[in-house]
């Protein structure tokens, strides 16, 4: 494994070889991702299927003919690389294995021809958000950490599983609904995977920095980086090709992968609550928009009557904004936004 070689080569480095050798590994996992997603699109795209329009989605006719289900490529190029240079543990080959199911799935509903149901997707959404949950926590009672509340708590795996459960498969399908202007669903969705990725190679995965913030250390908090770092890598990958106007789209096949490690992560890192500091502007986009149809469908509870979800759609259809000026204020407002809450969630505790 590139794991042992990075290790030689940061010998050198006497008491800072494991520091090195992680930015090593996380240095060539991000750079091949990048590298050979942006390079491999374009060769295998016309593989792909066609867009043929989306109902009630603003500009859905500008992406007709465009080929979509982009993550059957990068997604694969994400798990393979993850293989590589991850230090080898069974519980990330799992979680890798869960990503590929998710893309599978969603590859086949994009290459449907009229689009699985939601209850399909999302009972499969389920059942992939309970194995991924089962995998983290391995049935073992789980150290977390939570706002206001400064000293670590111990739960029990039942639990764990119940909320991991709810926060993933919430993840897969706000990501999935905010997949709606080109470049968004990616940038927005990357963004947050990085702050992550930080979190838990320098907080967590740190244990003089977890000690001093009053958060447990996780030993494995640096591996779970290295994949973060690497799935950002192959969505830099993908961006440079779905950035306006876009020539590839990532379909299902992207977004729910990406959602699902999102959320992976987030438990990951040890604070379900982190879902809301480093992926807010993905939750508002399109979780809302779920919380609306649910009470209106289940409960006949219409809130947010003259707000169009996603949220992206609203603010092109009812404001005039641009996809351009879309993508960049929202990215903006998440930018700003998750050091501020971050800081927030570590001080006050």
């Amino acid at each position: 494994m590139l794991y042992h070689l990075a290790q030689h080569f940061a010998d050198i480095a006497g008491p800072f070889r494991l520091l090195t050798s992680y930015i090593l590994l996380a240095g060539i996992g991000t750079a091949c991702g990048a590298l050979l997603t942006w390079w491999l699109m374009p060769q295998l795209w016309h593989y792909l299927p066609i867009d043929k329009g989306r109902a009630y989605a603003i500009d859905a006719d500008k992406s007709i003919g465009k080929p979509m289900s982009g993550g059957i490529i990068f997604i694969p190029i994400f798990i393979i690389i993850s293989l590589l240079v991850v230090p080898f543990d069974w519980k990330f080959v799992g979680i890798l294995a869960c990503v590929g199911v998710a893309m599978l799935v969603g590859f086949f509903d994009d290459n449907s021809k009229k689009g699985w149901s939601e209850y399909r997707l999302g009972a499969m959404d389920l059942v992939v958000a309970l194995l991924a949950s089962l995998i983290i926590c391995e049935l073992q009672p789980v150290i977390i950490w939570l706002p206001v509340y400064k000293d670590p708590m111990e739960i029990s795996p039942l639990l764990f599983v119940i909320a991991s459960t709810v926060i993933i498969w919430t993840s897969i399908n706000a990501t999935n609904c905010t997949d709606g202007v080109d470049g968004l669903s990616a940038s927005l969705s990357s963004m947050a995977i990085l702050f992550l990725g930080g979190i838990l190679y320098g907080i967590v995965g740190h244990a003089d920095i977890s000690e001093y913030l009053l958060v447990p250390h996780y030993e494995k908090g640096a591996d779970w980086a290295i994949m973060s770092f690497v799935l950002v890598g192959c969505l830099t990958g993908y961006l440079w090709h779905n950035s306006y106007p876009s020539a590839v789209m990532m379909g299902d096949s992207g977004s729910r992968p990406i959602g699902l490690m999102l959320g992976v992560l987030v438990m990951a890192s040890g604070n379900p609550f982190l879902i809301i500091v480093v992926a807010f502007m993905v939750l508002v986009n399109g979780a809302t928009g779920m919380i609306k149809v649910a009470l209106l469908r289940f409960f006949k509870v219409g809130i947010f009557r003259q707000v169009r979800y996603p949220l992206h759609d609203h603010v092109r259809h009812n404001m005039g904004w641009s996809n351009t000026q879309v993508l960049v204020r929202f990215m903006l407002l998440q930018a700003v936004g998750t050091p501020i809450l971050l800081v927030l969630l570590l001080k006050i505790r």
